[in-house]
């Protein structure tokens, strides 16, 4: 009661002077984690963070489930073809090159841990957020083309990082009970993405052609079309839940096939999270700060050092490699390196793994390692969100007309 009570005040104080606080920056994931973080002023707070633990894993499930229907609901395929596939080589490439990457940083800086161990903390640090880098996909100095690559990539690689997860938390609980590989491989295939996959191309088939259906022969009123888009996510997590599929496959799945027979599933799906989304959000970082307030004595320089290389190295790398060959600045580089932020997503996945139980030897090594990068990006994405985009604006000023940077683009950006 008092974590909800706490935040209520929080939400209620934050609005109150949000505008003034659009010129600074004091983003609103950087102030609620540090309202999270001033919590443990309150012995009450982490008992009955203790006591409420699954609820608090239900609701982000429900959160992340939401996003990532969200998210595949108004991505085009459009969209990623009219940026000179600038999107789809970070999401390929660059998003695999990551988590690789990110598991050989993991394997060298924690001694401990196995090569599949690695990969669950590689992959729940592969999704960069949207929230945290909203100043940069909103800001008119950065180039369309360049903001669009990143909301796109934001607003994908959540989705395509799921599978990834679970099959490596399948894998290395398989190898700790001494499973073959090769049945736990197929059993995952079939169950987590097979009936995944089938489930949400049902859900999201059937539920996008009645809707658009009922659009077309104006039975459907405009303001309740937005709780049969919510009903879509929701359906999938029931199903999943009675099949033993992955409701975030399902969900993402779902998301992209309601578009085929109601095209404006995007917009209702974004109208309706745009509000109660943010709630959600501020929720889970105001959360995030209460359970590192806990663990803070347990972080190491190795733990730290891994954060550092996370967000510059293993990030920026990638994207260099992704993204060579179409004659981007080295500022660019640099910027779409940079500005990869990790937040909510990993936050949300954090959970998701310590949810599966798999009782792994490294676990808690993966939660303060992404408990450390999250944190560390909140505060160095926030700050340097304005001089970043200040500097690189003066960058792009200097580049002759026909640069990459400068070419057009015939979609909106949108998150």
């Amino acid at each position: 009661m008092l974590i909800t009570a706490a935040f209520i005040v929080l939400v209620f104080g934050y609005s109150l002077v949000s505008r003034r606080l659009e010129s600074t920056p004091l983003t609103a994931p950087l102030l609620f984690t540090a309202a999270g973080v001033l919590m443990l002023l309150f012995p009450a707070a982490s008992r009955e963070l203790f006591l409420d633990r699954k609820a608090l894993l239900l609701i982000a499930e429900v959160g992340l489930v939401m996003t990532l229907f969200t998210d595949a609901s108004h991505i085009s395929r459009r969209a990623l073809q009219d940026n000179h596939r600038l999107p789809v080589r970070l999401l390929s490439v660059g998003m695999l090159l990551t988590i690789l990457l990110g598991a050989a940083a993991a394997m060298v800086c924690f001694a401990g841990l196995s090569w599949w161990e690695a990969g669950i903390l590689a992959a729940i640090l592969a999704p960069t957020d949207a929230g945290l880098g909203q100043i940069i996909v909103n800001s008119p100095r950065v180039p369309a083309r360049i903001r669009q690559a990143l909301n796109v990539e934001a607003g994908l690689n959540d989705g395509l990082a799921v599978p990834f997860l679970m099959l490596f938390i399948a894998l290395a609980a398989a190898i700790e009970e001494g499973v073959g590989a090769r049945s736990v491989l197929a059993h995952f295939l079939l169950e987590q993405i097979g009936y995944g996959t089938a489930l949400g191309l049902a859900i999201g088939l059937g539920g996008g052609l009645l809707m658009g259906l009922a659009q077309r022969r104006q039975w459907m009123s405009p303001e309740l079309g937005q709780l049969g888009v919510v009903a879509m996510p929701l359906l999938c997590i029931l199903a999943a839940e009675e099949s033993g599929a992955s409701m975030f496959i399902a969900a993402f799945v779902a998301g992209l096939a309601a578009q085929v027979g109601f095209p404006k599933v995007g917009r209702h799906s974004v109208e309706f999270t745009e509000g109660w989304g943010q709630l959600f959000n501020w929720f889970v970082f105001f959360l995030f700060g209460l359970l590192f307030a806990l663990d803070w004595q347990d972080f190491t320089p190795l733990i730290v050092l891994y954060a550092v290389l996370s967000l510059t190295v293993v990030r920026m790398l990638p994207v260099a490699l992704a993204v060579a060959g179409i004659g981007l600045s080295r500022a660019t580089v640099l910027f779409l390196g940079w500005f990869g932020p990790r937040g909510l997503a990993s936050i949300v996945l954090g959970l998701v793994y310590l949810e599966q139980q798999a009782n792994l030897p490294g676990e808690n090594t993966i939660r303060l390692a992404v408990m450390a990068t999250v944190l560390l990006s909140v505060v160095a994405h926030g700050l340097s969100a304005k001089p970043g985009i200040e500097r690189y604006a003066r960058s792009c000023n200097a580049l002759p007309a026909d640069a990459p940077e400068h070419a057009a683009i015939n979609t909106p950006v949108e998150k």
